[in-house]
Formats: C-alpha cells, structure tokens, sequence
C-alpha cells in the first residue's frame, strides 16, 4: 500500500510539471519550456513517466527555432543598426539551445516506435559574421559619438565598449577607447577649504580633512580630488568653508566632599543587657561582628576646555559658476582631565574617588591641538554629507 501511495504521488507530481510545461509552450515561453523538460529527462529519461516532457521538449524545441530564424529574417530586412544586437543574440540562444538538448539524445517516443526529432544547424559563421558586423558598429558608433560626447553619452558609449569588450575580447583599441570613455563621462569634484574665521586652522587637520583616499567615496563616474590635477576640467566643487572657532578659557572646577563608610574590624563577644557574655549550648562565646566608622574628605579637581568649529559645505556647478546646495557642519571637542587629593582615611571613598587618587595636573592642550582634536567627528560629518547627497542625481 505505501509503495502503491509513493507511485501514486510521482504520478501526480509528473503530470502537474507536463502540464505546466506544456503551459509554456501554449502561451510561447518556449524556452523556459525547453528547460524545464530538459530538467526532468536528465534522469531516467526513457522512463513511461516522462514521455510528455519528449514530446513538449520536441515541440518546443521546433517552434522556438521557427520563431527565431523568422525574427532574424525581419531583423536583416529592415537593415536597421538596431537589430545587430538581436541577430548577434538570437544565434547565440539557436547553438545555446542545441548544446542543452545534445547531451540528452537519443529520446525515445516509445508509443511511436521512434526517436524524437531535433533539426540541429551549424551556426557557428552565422554567429561570427554578426558578431563582426555588431563588433564593427558599436565600434564605428562609439567613436564617432565619443568625438564630442556630452557626459550622458560619453557614459552609453562605455556601456556599449564594455560589452563589444566582452563579446570580442582585444577588437582593436577598445580598451583605449574604455578608458576615453569613462574619462569623458566622469564628474570630477574639487574639494576644498575656506577659513573665514580669524583664526589659524592646523594645516594638519585640513590634511586629514581633506584625505580622500580614507573615504571611500569615489564611484564609477564621480572623482574627488583635493589637490587639482593637470589636464582635468573639474565640474563640480564642493567647498568646506569654516565659519567660527569657540575655544572655551583653560578652567579648574574644585568640589570638597566628605563620605564616611562602616567597616567591619574583627569580633567581640555578644553580651546581654546585664553585660554577661552570651554562651551556645557547648559554653563557647558568642561572636559578633565588630564595626568601625571610616570618614575622609577629598578634593576633586576638574580641567576642562572646549573647543566648537562650525562650517558650512557649499556645492558648486563649475559649468554655470552657481552655488547649487549648502549643508551645515559642525563639531565639538572636549578635553576634560579629573584629579583628587584626601584627607583621612582614604577606606571612607566610593571607587569612583578612589580612581582620581594618585593622578596629576596635566598640561591642557593647545588651542590648535583643540582644532585638530575635532578633525575625526568632522571627516566622519563630511564623508556623510558628501554620501547622501551626490553631486548628480
């Protein structure tokens, strides 16, 4: 019975996949058809079971041939640039087709008594001789177009040179025209930075500032540069202009606080309310525990400065000398070092003071070390401006 169950259910799944199969064949998806038979005869093909996936496979097969050759015909009749493409492609999937049914053959239609048929064609100079003349057009177009090409079209001529590249590796010198292309179609962005405040900003902080080789921002057709290079027009410039540098005075914040803490100290004798000492019921003592009070004061001291830089990123269109956008930026650094002292018994103090014992003044930081101490919150804000919004949408 379960082996009758187990039949039964291959059965079922087998005329559920035919049927959808021969689906695809109905409504012209002939190749998803192809597949799918292709599939489900790569094992025990000859098996009664799979006798529909034979027939649709050969059906398929014949119709999807007829399809194509009849396309190409109209392709070359209508002698139009646009079809190489297609022509190129459809002999492509006639060869594709035929090598993902060779492996299969023979196929047997067994009620008929016969081998199913598959017209096999030799394509091979049919798919180099419009491999050659697609080469040659998108060759011919490309350079023709690349001569005075606008950034939009510099860019579909890479597209088109990338995939005569790939079709027809080492045509010519398409690699050389690759590289042309992808110049001509590329923004390039000039970053640089303004100090409009009245005060010295670290050339060190402008050079990490404006270090894009750490920022990842570069992509296939946007270039930043820092540093302007000979012979590139740049298009867009993106300036950081600092507008205002608080650096707060050097101060030293002092606060007193006194704690006291309970401190076990050894054992005594438990003694009743006439002063006996208590007994267990051995005689022994009794022991309780003893407890002293601790206090102590200590003298926190606090160094502190700030420092607060704020700037705004303008966006210009080098093409019409406009401002196109302004972002806001801005940072803030805080040096803040704490110190203590104590009087009494040092046991009094949470960990939190006891922590402070022991450290020192130090010297507080230059007000141009301040500056610099923010460039990391400043590159991060500014690699994060330049991320959303792009120079060309």
């Amino acid at each position: 019975m379960k082996k009758f169950t187990f039949l039964l259910s291959l059965f079922l799944l087998a005329s559920c996949g035919s049927k959808q199969t021969e689906r695809m064949v109905n409504s012209g998806n002939y190749d998803a058809a192809i597949q799918t038979a292709v599939n489900n005869l790569r094992t025990n093909k000859n098996a009664k079971g799979k006798q529909d996936y034979v027939y649709l496979l050969e059906e398929a097969f014949a119709k999807a041939k007829e399809r194509d050759l009849r396309n190409i015909t109209t392709w070359y009749n209508d002698a139009n640039a646009a079809n190489l493409e297609k022509i190129f492609n459809t002999y492509v999937q006639l060869n594709n087709r035929q090598e993902l049914i060779r492996p299969l053959l023979p196929l047997k239609l067994l009620n008929e008594g016969r081998d199913a048929t598959f017209v096999f064609d030799d394509y091979s100079n049919d798919i180099i001789d419009s491999k050659n003349t697609l080469s040659n057009h998108l060759y011919s177009n490309s350079k023709n177009i690349l001569t005075n090409a606008s950034k939009l079209e510099a860019r579909n001529v890479y597209d088109d040179l990338v995939y005569l590249n790939q079709i027809n590796p080492g045509y010519k010198d398409v690699s050389k025209l690759i590289n042309e292309a992808q110049f001509k179609g590329t923004d390039f962005v000039h970053v640089y930075t303004k100090n409009e405040t009245n005060m010295v900003i670290p050339v060190l902080l402008q050079n990490d500032l404006l270090d894009f080789s750490t920022y990842g921002l570069n992509d296939k057709w946007t270039v930043y540069h820092s540093n302007r290079v000979k012979d590139v027009v740049y298009d867009f410039g993106i300036i950081v202009n600092f507008r205002e540098i608080n650096i707060s005075p050097e101060q030293i914040r002092e606060k007193e606080v006194t704690q006291e803490k309970q401190l076990k100290d050894g054992s005594l004798n438990l003694v009743d309310n006439n002063g006996n000492v208590v007994r267990d019921s051995l005689g022994n003592a009794v022991k309780v525990d003893k407890f002293i009070t601790v206090k102590g004061t200590a003298y926190q001291f606090t160094q502190f400065k700030a420092c607060q830089v704020t700037a705004k990123v303008d966006y210009v269109d080098f093409t019409t000398n406009q401002l196109t956008n302004t972002y806001p930026l801005a940072s803030e650094f805080l040096f803040e070092h704490i110190y203590a002292t104590f009087r009494g018994d040092r046991r009094a103090f949470d960990e939190s003071f006891n922590s402070y014992f022991g450290q020192r003044a130090v010297p507080f930081p230059s007000n141009e070390q301040m500056v610099f101490d923010t460039g990391e919150d400043l590159k991060a804000k500014l690699k994060a401006i330049i991320t959303r919004y792009r120079i060309r949408n």
